[in-house]
């Protein structure tokens, strides 16, 4: 557990966020960056009703930080489960690429 972001701001909005596609990640590998759990929203039927149904994470340094989802997160690991399905947002991949076409541009 952190008490925030290690990684750069990557200005994505939740459509850019609805673009990135699901998938599995064991709950394991997940650290999540906030530091204080509402057991309100923990509880409630429809904590997802306005949001995303799936969790976000940011993979930076080859860590994977959960940057939106750490209720759902929670739930399923009550519920036994070991992976849930999160978007994952690369910033490793992001910012190699991002270098990659610096040095085209040279």
């Amino acid at each position: 557990m952190r008490d925030g972001r290690p990684y750069p701001d990557h200005g994505f909005s939740t459509r850019d966020w609805a673009m990135i596609p699901p998938r599995q990640i064991r709950l394991d590998t997940l650290t999540t960056t906030k530091r204080e759990l509402a057991l309100d929203a923990l509880l409630a039927d429809d904590s997802t009703f306005y949001g995303d149904l799936f969790p976000h994470a940011v993979q930076w340094h080859g860590e994977m930080y959960l940057e939106d989802g750490v209720h759902r997160a929670l739930r399923a690991a009550l519920q036994q489960r070991n992976v849930i399905h999160v978007r994952v947002l690369d910033l490793d991949a992001l910012m190699l690429a991002d270098q990659d076409v610096a040095a085209d541009v040279r």
